[in-house]
Protein backbone atom coordinates (compact mmCIF):
# COMPACT_ATOMS: atom_id res chain seq x y z
CA UNK A 1 0.00 0.00 0.00
CA UNK A 2 2.52 2.41 0.48
CA UNK A 3 4.38 2.18 -2.90
CA UNK A 4 0.83 3.10 -4.13
CA UNK A 5 -0.04 5.74 -2.03
CA UNK A 6 3.82 7.34 -2.98
CA UNK A 7 2.67 6.28 -6.39
CA UNK A 8 -0.65 8.70 -5.77
CA UNK A 9 1.03 11.49 -4.52
CA UNK A 10 3.43 11.88 -7.40
CA UNK A 11 0.73 11.75 -9.86
CA UNK A 12 -0.46 14.56 -8.35
CA UNK A 13 2.42 16.39 -7.38
CA UNK A 14 2.95 15.83 -11.41
CA UNK A 15 -0.12 17.17 -12.63
CA UNK A 16 0.45 20.41 -10.57
CA UNK A 17 4.75 20.96 -11.06
CA UNK A 18 4.94 19.44 -14.26
CA UNK A 19 6.53 22.34 -16.51
CA UNK A 20 5.42 24.82 -13.81
CA UNK A 21 8.01 27.46 -14.19
CA UNK A 22 7.79 27.15 -18.11
CA UNK A 23 4.10 27.17 -17.73
CA UNK A 24 3.78 30.31 -15.31
CA UNK A 25 6.44 32.33 -17.63
CA UNK A 26 4.42 32.20 -20.47
CA UNK A 27 1.55 33.49 -19.20
CA UNK A 28 3.32 36.26 -16.94
CA UNK A 29 5.35 37.49 -20.09
CA UNK A 30 1.13 38.21 -21.56
CA UNK A 31 0.42 40.01 -18.10
CA UNK A 32 -2.04 37.39 -17.10
CA UNK A 33 -1.65 34.37 -13.99
CA UNK A 34 -2.08 30.98 -14.33
CA UNK A 35 -5.17 28.75 -14.06
CA UNK A 36 -3.58 27.68 -10.60
CA UNK A 37 -2.37 30.80 -9.11
CA UNK A 38 -6.26 32.23 -9.84
CA UNK A 39 -7.31 29.70 -7.65
CA UNK A 40 -5.02 30.22 -4.98
CA UNK A 41 -5.93 34.27 -5.53
CA UNK A 42 -9.47 34.06 -5.56
CA UNK A 43 -10.44 31.05 -2.56
CA UNK A 44 -9.68 31.15 0.87
CA UNK A 45 -6.21 29.76 2.03
CA UNK A 46 -6.14 25.95 1.36
CA UNK A 47 -10.05 25.55 0.64
CA UNK A 48 -9.73 24.39 -2.50
CA UNK A 49 -10.64 20.48 -3.26
CA UNK A 50 -9.39 19.68 -7.11
CA UNK A 51 -12.42 17.43 -8.87
CA UNK A 52 -11.73 15.03 -11.65
CA UNK A 53 -7.27 15.71 -12.13
CA UNK A 54 -6.64 12.80 -13.63
CA UNK A 55 -9.00 13.30 -17.16
CA UNK A 56 -7.89 13.43 -20.26
CA UNK A 57 -8.67 13.53 -23.74
CA UNK A 58 -10.02 10.09 -25.93
CA UNK A 59 -9.36 11.28 -28.90
CA UNK A 60 -6.71 9.79 -31.28
CA UNK A 61 -7.12 12.10 -34.79
CA UNK A 62 -4.49 14.59 -35.94
CA UNK A 63 -2.07 13.18 -33.49
CA UNK A 64 -3.77 14.25 -30.42
CA UNK A 65 -3.33 10.86 -28.41
CA UNK A 66 0.51 12.10 -28.08
CA UNK A 67 -0.85 15.70 -26.24
CA UNK A 68 -2.87 14.23 -23.86
CA UNK A 69 -2.45 16.09 -20.33
CA UNK A 70 -3.99 15.34 -17.52
CA UNK A 71 -6.91 17.34 -16.71
CA UNK A 72 -7.57 17.63 -20.27
CA UNK A 73 -6.81 21.81 -20.00
CA UNK A 74 -8.98 22.88 -17.03
CA UNK A 75 -8.94 22.64 -13.10
CA UNK A 76 -12.43 22.34 -12.00
CA UNK A 77 -13.64 21.79 -7.98
CA UNK A 78 -15.12 23.66 -5.08
CA UNK A 79 -13.62 25.35 -2.38
CA UNK A 80 -14.77 28.52 0.05
CA UNK A 81 -14.82 32.15 -0.33
CA UNK A 82 -14.85 34.17 3.42
CA UNK A 83 -16.34 30.28 4.63
CA UNK A 84 -18.69 29.72 1.88
CA UNK A 85 -18.90 26.91 -0.31
CA UNK A 86 -18.57 27.95 -4.38
CA UNK A 87 -17.64 25.66 -7.33
CA UNK A 88 -15.37 26.55 -10.16
CA UNK A 89 -13.62 25.86 -13.08
CA UNK A 90 -10.40 27.44 -14.20
CA UNK A 91 -9.00 26.89 -18.08
CA UNK A 92 -5.48 26.35 -18.19
CA UNK A 93 -4.12 28.70 -21.33
CA UNK A 94 -0.88 26.84 -21.12
CA UNK A 95 -2.18 23.36 -21.91
CA UNK A 96 -3.74 22.66 -25.39
CA UNK A 97 -4.46 26.66 -25.42
CA UNK A 98 -7.22 25.96 -22.96
CA UNK A 99 -9.28 24.33 -25.81
CA UNK A 100 -12.81 22.61 -25.17
CA UNK A 101 -13.23 19.19 -26.33
CA UNK A 102 -15.20 16.59 -25.07
CA UNK A 103 -13.58 15.46 -21.72
CA UNK A 104 -12.70 19.18 -20.78
CA UNK A 105 -16.71 20.09 -21.07
CA UNK A 106 -17.83 16.45 -19.03
CA UNK A 107 -15.36 17.97 -16.55
CA UNK A 108 -17.21 21.68 -16.32
CA UNK A 109 -20.79 20.28 -16.83
CA UNK A 110 -19.89 17.99 -13.34
CA UNK A 111 -19.42 21.16 -11.45
CA UNK A 112 -21.87 22.82 -12.88
CA UNK A 113 -24.56 19.98 -12.04
CA UNK A 114 -22.30 19.84 -8.77
CA UNK A 115 -23.14 23.55 -8.27
CA UNK A 116 -27.04 23.34 -8.77
CA UNK A 117 -27.76 20.52 -6.75
CA UNK A 118 -25.76 21.90 -3.25
CA UNK A 119 -26.90 25.34 -4.28
CA UNK A 120 -23.68 27.15 -4.09
CA UNK A 121 -21.99 30.21 -6.55
CA UNK A 122 -20.58 29.39 -9.76
CA UNK A 123 -17.29 30.62 -10.65
CA UNK A 124 -16.36 30.32 -14.36
CA UNK A 125 -12.71 31.54 -15.42
CA UNK A 126 -12.30 31.50 -18.89
CA UNK A 127 -8.88 31.80 -20.39
CA UNK A 128 -9.27 29.67 -23.95
CA UNK A 129 -8.14 29.50 -27.48
CA UNK A 130 -12.22 28.02 -28.17
CA UNK A 131 -13.04 25.14 -29.45
CA UNK A 132 -10.89 21.96 -30.12
CA UNK A 133 -11.02 22.00 -33.49
CA UNK A 134 -9.00 18.16 -33.45
CA UNK A 135 -12.10 16.95 -31.71
CA UNK A 136 -14.49 18.53 -34.13
CA UNK A 137 -18.05 17.94 -33.03
CA UNK A 138 -17.65 16.71 -30.07
CA UNK A 139 -16.28 20.30 -28.43
CA UNK A 140 -19.57 21.73 -30.10
CA UNK A 141 -21.80 19.18 -28.82
CA UNK A 142 -19.66 19.95 -25.16
CA UNK A 143 -20.60 23.74 -25.76
CA UNK A 144 -24.54 22.86 -26.12
CA UNK A 145 -23.97 20.20 -22.77
CA UNK A 146 -22.81 23.45 -20.88
CA UNK A 147 -24.91 26.55 -22.01
CA UNK A 148 -27.77 24.13 -21.19
CA UNK A 149 -26.76 24.08 -17.79
CA UNK A 150 -26.00 27.70 -17.58
CA UNK A 151 -29.40 28.35 -18.53
CA UNK A 152 -31.15 25.98 -15.91
CA UNK A 153 -29.23 27.20 -13.34
CA UNK A 154 -30.34 30.95 -14.17
CA UNK A 155 -32.27 32.18 -11.01
CA UNK A 156 -31.10 29.26 -8.90
CA UNK A 157 -27.33 29.72 -8.08
CA UNK A 158 -25.61 32.97 -9.17
CA UNK A 159 -23.13 32.26 -11.83
CA UNK A 160 -20.00 34.84 -12.90
CA UNK A 161 -17.94 34.77 -15.73
CA UNK A 162 -14.44 35.91 -15.37
CA UNK A 163 -12.46 36.41 -18.36
CA UNK A 164 -8.67 36.13 -18.01
CA UNK A 165 -7.65 35.80 -21.53
CA UNK A 166 -9.19 34.91 -24.82
CA UNK A 167 -12.72 33.97 -25.35
CA UNK A 168 -14.08 33.77 -28.67
CA UNK A 169 -16.66 32.18 -30.94
CA UNK A 170 -19.22 29.71 -29.20
CA UNK A 171 -17.38 30.08 -25.89
CA UNK A 172 -18.41 33.61 -25.14
CA UNK A 173 -22.78 32.30 -25.22
CA UNK A 174 -21.59 30.76 -21.53
CA UNK A 175 -21.03 34.34 -20.21
CA UNK A 176 -23.28 35.58 -22.01
CA UNK A 177 -25.64 33.56 -19.71
CA UNK A 178 -23.65 33.84 -16.87
CA UNK A 179 -25.44 36.82 -14.05
CA UNK A 180 -21.88 38.71 -13.98
CA UNK A 181 -19.30 39.19 -16.30
CA UNK A 182 -15.57 40.17 -15.02
CA UNK A 183 -13.16 41.86 -17.71
CA UNK A 184 -9.07 42.67 -17.17
CA UNK A 185 -7.80 45.72 -18.98
CA UNK A 186 -4.88 44.32 -21.05
CA UNK A 187 -6.04 40.93 -20.51
CA UNK A 188 -9.18 39.93 -21.52
CA UNK A 189 -10.90 39.94 -24.74
CA UNK A 190 -14.39 38.33 -25.64
CA UNK A 191 -16.18 37.97 -29.24
CA UNK A 192 -17.87 36.19 -31.75
CA UNK A 193 -15.38 36.88 -34.75
CA UNK A 194 -12.00 37.84 -34.23
CA UNK A 195 -9.92 40.47 -36.08
CA UNK A 196 -8.76 38.44 -38.62
CA UNK A 197 -12.13 36.87 -39.75
CA UNK A 198 -13.32 40.82 -39.78
CA UNK A 199 -10.50 41.60 -41.99
CA UNK A 200 -11.28 38.97 -44.32
CA UNK A 201 -15.34 39.10 -44.89
CA UNK A 202 -15.81 42.59 -44.09
CA UNK A 203 -12.21 44.46 -45.07
CA UNK A 204 -12.14 46.55 -41.54
CA UNK A 205 -9.08 46.71 -39.79
CA UNK A 206 -9.42 46.34 -36.15
CA UNK A 207 -7.21 45.02 -33.06
CA UNK A 208 -7.85 42.74 -30.34
CA UNK A 209 -8.27 45.14 -27.48
CA UNK A 210 -10.66 47.45 -29.88
CA UNK A 211 -13.14 45.17 -30.76
CA UNK A 212 -13.54 43.06 -27.53
CA UNK A 213 -11.39 43.84 -24.60
CA UNK A 214 -12.02 44.91 -21.15
CA UNK A 215 -13.38 49.08 -22.02
CA UNK A 216 -14.88 48.08 -24.96
CA UNK A 217 -17.52 45.28 -23.21
CA UNK A 218 -18.04 47.66 -19.94
CA UNK A 219 -18.82 51.10 -21.76
CA UNK A 220 -20.17 50.22 -25.22
CA UNK A 221 -22.26 46.67 -25.65
CA UNK A 222 -22.87 46.46 -22.20
CA UNK A 223 -21.57 42.75 -22.00
CA UNK A 224 -19.10 43.30 -19.38
CA UNK A 225 -20.33 44.25 -15.48
CA UNK A 226 -17.38 45.05 -14.47
CA UNK A 227 -14.07 45.88 -15.79
CA UNK A 228 -10.86 45.54 -13.37
CA UNK A 229 -6.89 46.82 -14.14
CA UNK A 230 -5.56 43.59 -12.70
CA UNK A 231 -6.35 40.18 -11.95
CA UNK A 232 -5.89 40.79 -8.11
CA UNK A 233 -8.74 43.39 -8.14
CA UNK A 234 -10.57 41.16 -10.22
CA UNK A 235 -11.06 38.78 -7.78
CA UNK A 236 -11.54 40.90 -5.03
CA UNK A 237 -14.53 41.92 -6.36
CA UNK A 238 -16.17 39.03 -7.13
CA UNK A 239 -15.47 38.12 -3.22
CA UNK A 240 -16.81 41.50 -2.45
CA UNK A 241 -20.12 40.77 -4.13
CA UNK A 242 -20.57 37.27 -3.05
CA UNK A 243 -20.44 38.76 0.25
CA UNK A 244 -24.25 40.45 -1.03
CA UNK A 245 -25.66 37.51 -2.04
CA UNK A 246 -27.46 34.22 -0.70
CA UNK A 247 -25.92 31.00 -2.40
CA UNK A 248 -29.13 30.25 -3.79
CA UNK A 249 -32.47 31.59 -4.54
CA UNK A 250 -34.15 29.53 -1.64
CA UNK A 251 -31.79 31.93 0.65
CA UNK A 252 -32.04 35.24 1.50
CA UNK A 253 -29.10 37.28 1.00
CA UNK A 254 -26.64 37.90 4.39
CA UNK A 255 -27.13 40.21 7.00
CA UNK A 256 -24.58 42.10 8.76
CA UNK A 257 -24.66 43.82 12.10
CA UNK A 258 -24.90 47.78 10.90
CA UNK A 259 -22.55 50.00 12.38
CA UNK A 260 -24.17 53.13 11.24
CA UNK A 261 -26.97 54.73 13.11
CA UNK A 262 -30.74 55.68 11.41
CA UNK A 263 -30.08 59.04 12.80
CA UNK A 264 -30.73 62.10 10.40
CA UNK A 265 -28.41 64.22 7.92
CA UNK A 266 -29.25 67.35 7.59
CA UNK A 267 -26.82 67.78 4.35
CA UNK A 268 -29.14 65.68 2.38
CA UNK A 269 -31.79 68.63 2.44
CA UNK A 270 -29.48 70.53 0.47
CA UNK A 271 -28.48 67.69 -2.03
CA UNK A 272 -30.88 67.83 -4.25
CA UNK A 273 -31.48 71.34 -6.24
CA UNK A 274 -34.80 72.74 -6.65
CA UNK A 275 -34.40 73.85 -10.37
CA UNK A 276 -35.46 71.23 -12.47
CA UNK A 277 -32.57 71.96 -15.00
CA UNK A 278 -29.58 71.33 -12.30
CA UNK A 279 -27.78 68.57 -12.42
CA UNK A 280 -26.10 66.65 -9.41
CA UNK A 281 -24.61 63.81 -8.44
CA UNK A 282 -26.75 61.12 -7.12
CA UNK A 283 -23.70 59.30 -5.79
CA UNK A 284 -23.85 61.81 -3.14
CA UNK A 285 -27.16 60.83 -1.86
CA UNK A 286 -26.57 57.25 -2.34
CA UNK A 287 -23.46 57.45 0.12
CA UNK A 288 -24.94 59.61 2.27
CA UNK A 289 -28.21 57.42 2.83
CA UNK A 290 -27.20 53.90 2.71
CA UNK A 291 -24.47 52.13 5.48
CA UNK A 292 -21.41 53.44 4.64
CA UNK A 293 -18.68 52.47 1.81
CA UNK A 294 -21.50 49.41 1.25
CA UNK A 295 -22.39 50.68 -2.31
CA UNK A 296 -20.92 47.81 -5.39
CA UNK A 297 -22.37 49.56 -8.16
CA UNK A 298 -22.94 47.03 -11.16
CA UNK A 299 -22.26 48.42 -15.32
CA UNK A 300 -20.43 51.49 -13.57
CA UNK A 301 -19.83 52.95 -17.00
CA UNK A 302 -22.40 51.42 -19.16
CA UNK A 303 -26.05 53.34 -19.83
CA UNK A 304 -24.83 56.01 -17.31
CA UNK A 305 -27.81 57.73 -16.92
CA UNK A 306 -28.74 55.31 -14.64
CA UNK A 307 -26.99 54.27 -11.75
CA UNK A 308 -27.46 49.96 -10.26
CA UNK A 309 -26.09 48.81 -7.31
CA UNK A 310 -26.02 46.76 -4.20
CA UNK A 311 -25.64 48.06 -1.28
CA UNK A 312 -26.97 48.03 2.85
CA UNK A 313 -29.44 49.31 4.32
CA UNK A 314 -29.25 49.36 8.34
CA UNK A 315 -27.52 45.82 7.83
CA UNK A 316 -30.23 44.57 4.91
CA UNK A 317 -28.97 44.14 1.48
CA UNK A 318 -31.03 45.76 -1.01
CA UNK A 319 -30.35 46.61 -4.70
CA UNK A 320 -30.49 50.29 -5.57
CA UNK A 321 -31.87 51.58 -9.23
CA UNK A 322 -31.40 55.40 -8.91
CA UNK A 323 -31.58 58.13 -12.33
CA UNK A 324 -28.65 59.78 -12.59
CA UNK A 325 -29.10 63.59 -13.45
CA UNK A 326 -25.65 64.48 -13.69
CA UNK A 327 -25.65 62.08 -17.24
CA UNK A 328 -28.54 62.84 -19.84
CA UNK A 329 -30.48 64.62 -17.40
CA UNK A 330 -31.17 60.76 -15.95
CA UNK A 331 -33.20 60.28 -19.07
CA UNK A 332 -33.89 56.69 -19.75
CA UNK A 333 -32.85 55.35 -23.30
CA UNK A 334 -32.82 51.87 -24.97
CA UNK A 335 -29.58 51.15 -23.13
CA UNK A 336 -30.47 52.22 -19.80
CA UNK A 337 -33.95 50.35 -19.81
CA UNK A 338 -31.71 46.73 -21.12
CA UNK A 339 -29.37 47.85 -17.52
CA UNK A 340 -32.26 48.03 -15.30
CA UNK A 341 -34.50 45.29 -16.27
CA UNK A 342 -31.83 42.82 -16.34
CA UNK A 343 -30.37 44.16 -12.49
CA UNK A 344 -34.44 44.15 -11.20
CA UNK A 345 -34.77 40.40 -12.65
CA UNK A 346 -31.28 39.49 -10.60
CA UNK A 347 -32.31 41.10 -7.52
CA UNK A 348 -35.77 39.55 -7.61
CA UNK A 349 -34.34 36.31 -8.70
CA UNK A 350 -31.88 36.22 -5.30
CA UNK A 351 -34.49 37.99 -2.80
CA UNK A 352 -32.67 41.24 -2.89
CA UNK A 353 -35.43 44.21 -2.18
CA UNK A 354 -35.06 47.23 -4.64
CA UNK A 355 -35.02 50.95 -3.43
CA UNK A 356 -35.68 53.02 -6.84
CA UNK A 357 -34.43 56.91 -6.42
CA UNK A 358 -36.05 58.29 -9.10
CA UNK A 359 -35.48 61.85 -10.69
CA UNK A 360 -36.36 61.86 -14.56
CA UNK A 361 -37.49 63.62 -16.87
CA UNK A 362 -39.10 60.29 -19.09
CA UNK A 363 -38.15 58.28 -21.91
CA UNK A 364 -35.68 59.46 -24.22
CA UNK A 365 -37.67 61.60 -27.37
CA UNK A 366 -36.09 60.70 -31.18
CA UNK A 367 -35.91 59.23 -34.48
CA UNK A 368 -33.47 56.84 -33.82
CA UNK A 369 -34.90 55.54 -30.07
CA UNK A 370 -37.99 55.01 -31.82
CA UNK A 371 -36.25 52.84 -34.99
CA UNK A 372 -34.25 51.36 -32.63
CA UNK A 373 -37.01 49.89 -30.46
CA UNK A 374 -37.31 51.80 -27.04
CA UNK A 375 -40.80 50.87 -26.98
CA UNK A 376 -40.06 46.60 -26.50
CA UNK A 377 -37.00 47.98 -24.38
CA UNK A 378 -38.69 50.06 -22.33
CA UNK A 379 -41.59 47.69 -21.82
CA UNK A 380 -38.63 45.47 -20.65
CA UNK A 381 -38.46 47.68 -16.96
CA UNK A 382 -42.55 47.07 -17.02
CA UNK A 383 -42.12 43.54 -17.23
CA UNK A 384 -39.14 43.15 -14.98
CA UNK A 385 -41.00 45.05 -12.42
CA UNK A 386 -44.47 43.80 -12.59
CA UNK A 387 -43.19 40.33 -12.13
CA UNK A 388 -40.76 40.58 -9.27
CA UNK A 389 -42.26 39.65 -5.91
CA UNK A 390 -38.96 41.09 -3.73
CA UNK A 391 -40.16 44.07 -1.34
CA UNK A 392 -40.46 47.47 -3.66
CA UNK A 393 -39.75 51.08 -2.74
CA UNK A 394 -39.95 54.30 -4.27
CA UNK A 395 -38.61 57.57 -3.64
CA UNK A 396 -39.06 60.44 -5.80
CA UNK A 397 -36.75 63.13 -4.87
CA UNK A 398 -37.61 65.63 -7.66
CA UNK A 399 -39.13 64.63 -11.30
CA UNK A 400 -40.97 61.61 -12.30
CA UNK A 401 -42.46 62.16 -15.56
CA UNK A 402 -44.77 60.32 -17.80
CA UNK A 403 -44.02 57.06 -18.72
CA UNK A 404 -40.85 56.60 -16.71
CA UNK A 405 -43.05 57.74 -13.58
CA UNK A 406 -45.64 54.26 -14.55
CA UNK A 407 -42.29 51.93 -14.85
CA UNK A 408 -40.05 53.51 -11.61
CA UNK A 409 -42.88 54.99 -9.21
CA UNK A 410 -46.22 53.93 -9.81
CA UNK A 411 -48.31 52.53 -7.32
CA UNK A 412 -50.36 49.90 -9.50
CA UNK A 413 -46.98 48.60 -10.55
CA UNK A 414 -47.38 46.74 -7.27
CA UNK A 415 -44.80 49.20 -5.40
CA UNK A 416 -45.18 48.46 -2.14
CA UNK A 417 -44.34 52.33 -0.76
CA UNK A 418 -44.17 55.07 -2.75
CA UNK A 419 -42.11 57.98 -0.64
CA UNK A 420 -41.42 61.54 -2.07
CA UNK A 421 -39.53 64.63 -1.29
CA UNK A 422 -41.58 68.04 -0.73
CA UNK A 423 -39.33 69.14 -3.98
CA UNK A 424 -41.03 66.25 -6.28
CA UNK A 425 -42.92 66.91 -9.30
CA UNK A 426 -45.12 64.52 -10.49
CA UNK A 427 -46.77 64.62 -13.91
CA UNK A 428 -47.20 63.64 -17.67
CA UNK A 429 -44.95 65.92 -18.54
CA UNK A 430 -43.09 69.03 -17.19
CA UNK A 431 -45.15 72.12 -16.29
CA UNK A 432 -43.62 74.14 -19.26
CA UNK A 433 -44.87 71.41 -22.04
CA UNK A 434 -48.56 70.26 -20.44
CA UNK A 435 -49.02 74.78 -20.22
CA UNK A 436 -47.72 74.80 -24.04
CA UNK A 437 -50.49 72.19 -25.09
CA UNK A 438 -53.49 73.05 -23.07
CA UNK A 439 -53.06 76.14 -24.03
CA UNK A 440 -51.72 76.84 -27.00
CA UNK A 441 -54.14 78.75 -28.75
CA UNK A 442 -54.52 81.05 -25.67
CA UNK A 443 -50.73 81.50 -25.38
CA UNK A 444 -50.32 82.06 -29.11
CA UNK A 445 -52.98 85.02 -28.66
CA UNK A 446 -51.65 86.54 -26.12
CA UNK A 447 -49.84 90.02 -26.56
CA UNK A 448 -47.17 88.92 -24.64
CA UNK A 449 -46.92 85.17 -25.30
CA UNK A 450 -43.76 84.72 -23.07
CA UNK A 451 -45.18 86.51 -20.02
CA UNK A 452 -48.83 84.57 -20.59
CA UNK A 453 -46.38 80.99 -20.82
CA UNK A 454 -44.91 81.87 -17.78
CA UNK A 455 -48.17 83.17 -15.82
CA UNK A 456 -49.60 79.87 -16.63
CA UNK A 457 -47.05 77.65 -15.71
CA UNK A 458 -47.11 78.64 -11.85
CA UNK A 459 -50.85 78.61 -11.87
CA UNK A 460 -50.46 75.18 -13.24
CA UNK A 461 -47.69 74.07 -11.04
CA UNK A 462 -49.75 75.71 -7.81
CA UNK A 463 -52.49 73.26 -9.01
CA UNK A 464 -50.86 70.25 -10.29
CA UNK A 465 -47.25 70.24 -9.61
CA UNK A 466 -45.59 68.93 -6.54
CA UNK A 467 -46.62 65.47 -4.71
CA UNK A 468 -49.27 66.74 -2.81
CA UNK A 469 -51.86 66.07 -5.48
CA UNK A 470 -50.62 62.44 -5.97
CA UNK A 471 -50.50 62.04 -1.80
CA UNK A 472 -53.96 63.36 -2.10
CA UNK A 473 -55.18 60.07 -4.69
CA UNK A 474 -53.16 57.79 -2.24
CA UNK A 475 -50.41 57.30 -5.10
CA UNK A 476 -47.69 58.91 -2.50
CA UNK A 477 -47.48 57.06 0.98
CA UNK A 478 -45.28 59.70 2.24
CA UNK A 479 -44.44 63.26 2.24
CA UNK A 480 -40.71 63.15 3.99
CA UNK A 481 -38.19 65.62 4.89
CA UNK A 482 -34.76 64.48 3.22
CA UNK A 483 -32.68 64.17 6.30
CA UNK A 484 -35.01 61.38 7.24
CA UNK A 485 -34.21 59.34 4.17
CA UNK A 486 -32.59 56.98 5.87
CA UNK A 487 -34.52 56.54 8.48
CA UNK A 488 -37.84 56.76 6.81
CA UNK A 489 -36.62 54.11 3.53
CA UNK A 490 -35.72 51.59 6.63
CA UNK A 491 -39.05 51.73 7.97
CA UNK A 492 -40.56 51.14 4.75
CA UNK A 493 -38.07 48.43 4.34
CA UNK A 494 -38.80 46.48 7.60
CA UNK A 495 -42.46 46.82 7.04
CA UNK A 496 -42.37 44.98 3.81
CA UNK A 497 -39.36 42.29 4.68
CA UNK A 498 -41.91 39.48 4.95
CA UNK A 499 -44.47 39.85 2.23
CA UNK A 500 -45.28 37.02 0.33
CA UNK A 501 -46.56 36.90 -3.06
CA UNK A 502 -48.02 34.10 -5.03
CA UNK A 503 -48.52 34.57 -9.00
CA UNK A 504 -50.85 32.63 -11.27
CA UNK A 505 -49.53 29.74 -12.16
CA UNK A 506 -47.86 29.49 -15.88
CA UNK A 507 -44.74 28.00 -17.53
CA UNK A 508 -43.07 31.47 -18.13
CA UNK A 509 -44.24 34.38 -19.64
CA UNK A 510 -43.06 35.90 -22.37
CA UNK A 511 -40.25 39.68 -21.69
CA UNK A 512 -40.43 41.39 -25.05
CA UNK A 513 -36.83 40.63 -25.55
Amino acid sequence: MEKLIKELEERKRAIREKDAEKRAGSQHKKGKLTAWERIDLLLDKDSFCEINPFVTSRVTDFGMDKKRTPGDAVITGYGRINGRKVFLFSQDFTSLGGSLGEMHAQKIVRIQDLAMENGCPLIQMNDSGGARIQEGILSLNGYGMIFRRNSLASGVIPQFSLILGPSAGGAVYSSGLSDFVFMVRGVSRMYITGPDVIKRVAGEEIGHEELGGADVHAQVSGVAHFAHDSEKECFEAVRRLLSYLPSNTYEDPPYREPDQELSPDEEINSLIPLDPEESYDVHEVIDRVFDRGSFMEVHEEYAMNVVVGLARLYGHVVGIVANQPEFMAGVLDINASDKIARFVRFCDCFNIPLINLIDTPGYLPGSTQEFDGIIRHGAKILYAYSEATVPKIVLIMRKAYGGAYIALCSRDMAYDRVLAYPCADIAVMGAEGAVAIIFRKEIAAAEDPEKRLEELKEAYMKKFGGPYLSASYGLVDQVIVPAQTRMELFKALDSVLEKQVTRPEKKHGNIPL
